[in-house]
């Protein structure tokens, strides 16, 4: 084959299938604007309807990839590629992907599990293997905390929808424990009272379920009252921080002794 011949055939050649791989071309750039405008689209009218906010982003996820997919076969197809054989070649090369991920399968069903029954949403706050944090995002295959302290704690959906979780938000009140040790020969009915004064001075306390105060423990140094108060969920961390110091500083004022661990030493020469 001499140069001329080959010139010719590659003319041929490109003039025959330039227009079909440009316009295959085009279809992409024009599918990829068309696919972020649409997902642009139905992400504000999902904010502007007042979306479940767990739902959201995964919803989102989701029909990117699928109209990313459904955009790219449509090419192939384009440029005379064979769909039948490439869709069974697929298919097979997922299965042997789907094999090798399969931790990763499981957190993507967990994602779902977690979005059908709704275990937690944004918002929440958690204990959840081994993390407490603010539920910030449910990914696919993740869901973000935020700690107390601003860390940002990604926990696999997997683990997370099949082990126990506990959510601090489902309720709108909470109890508040504490106990306090008091001496044994200071006054039980006093001590007493002086807990129900300072209970009944916080506002925050709810007066039904009525505050609970009882003798807990006859301790080895102390005698251990127990209290159980109600509050709103969003108050519990006030209260308890806030009676510890108002219960410390009246218990000095009215010369109520609170116990703590001693040691006697003795020097022998």
């Amino acid at each position: 084959m001499n140069f001329e011949t080959f010139s010719n055939q590659a003319t041929d050649i490109i003039f025959t299938y330039a227009p079909t791989l440009i316009t295959a071309i085009a279809v992409l750039i024009i599918g990829n604007w068309m696919i972020k405008l649409i997902v642009g689209v139905i992400d504000k009218n999902m904010q502007k309807n007042g979306a479940d906010p767990s739902l959201k982003p995964f919803l989102i996820s989701m029909m990117k990839i699928l109209l990313k997919v459904m955009l790219i076969i449509s090419v192939l197809g384009m440029v005379g590629i064979e769909m039948t054989a490439f869709i069974a070649i697929l298919g097979a090369a997922g299965l042997a992907v789907g094999m090798a991920l399969s931790g990763t399968l499981q957190n993507f069903a967990g994602g779902v599990m977690i979005l059908l029954f709704k275990p937690f949403k944004v918002g929440d706050v958690i204990d959840a293997q081994g993390y407490v944090g603010s539920v910030s995002e449910i990914q696919i295959f993740n869901t973000i905390l935020k700690t107390a302290d601003n860390k940002t704690i990604i926990i696999p959906n997997g683990g997370l929808s099949t082990s126990a979780m506990t959510n601090y938000s489902t309720e709108a009140k909470r109890r508040v424990d504490w106990t306090i040790g008091v001496g044994y020969g200071d006054d039980l009915e006093k001590v007493r009272r002086i807990i129900k004064q300072l209970c009944d001075d916080d506002s925050r306390i709810l007066q039904d379920p009525e505050v609970f105060i009882g003798v807990s423990e006859l301790a080895d140094s102390s005698v251990n009252f127990v209290i159980r108060a109600w509050v709103k969920a969003e108050d519990y961390w006030g209260v308890y921080f806030d009676m510890n110091k108002n219960i410390y500083n009246t218990f000095n004022q009215e010369n109520i002794t609170i116990p703590y661990p001693q040691m006697d030493v003795h020097m022998q020469k």
